[in-house]
Formats: structure tokens, C-alpha cells, sequence
């Protein structure tokens, strides 16, 4: 299963954030964006709840405003 976060950060914090998510089990990449997010992650799960998990450690990291998650599959 694939899902797709969609991620606001805090000022300042977009490189450091981007970091951290990138060495995220479950994360197969991560991009800096501009717009109404700050950062695009793509993960690959095997079920609902392994996708919620992997969004809830992302909420968890210090600089992460919010997220949104589409799950695909």
C-alpha cells in the first residue's frame, strides 16, 4: 500500500524536518516542496494502520505543523 504525506513545518525547520523523515522506516522518499506544503513524503506500508503509524511518528517530530495523508490502494 502507498501513501502520499503532505506536510507543513515550521519556519526554519524544513531541512531539518526533511532529515529526520528521510531515515523513517517505510519512507521511500521525501522532497522539499513550495506552496501550500513544505514537504512531500511517499511511504510504502503493508496496511492502514502501518500508514497511520508511519504518520504519527511524523506528527511526533519537533517542526511538524500538520499533515495530510493520502493513501492510495
Amino acid at each position: 500500500m502507498e501513501a502520499c504525506i503532505l506536510i507543513r513545518a515550521m519556519p526554519g525547520t524544513v531541512i531539518k524536518v526533511l532529515g529526520m523523515i528521510k531515515g523513517m522506516k517505510g519512507v521511500t522518499n521525501a522532497f522539499a516542496v513550495y506552496g501550500r506544503y513544505d514537504i512531500v513524503v511517499f511511504t510504502e506500508a503493508l496496511d492502514f494502520k502501518s500508514v497511520s503509524d508511519i504518520s504519527g511518528q511524523i506528527n511526533a517530530i519537533k517542526g511538524v505543523k500538520s499533515t495530510e495523508t493520502a493513501v492510495e490502494g
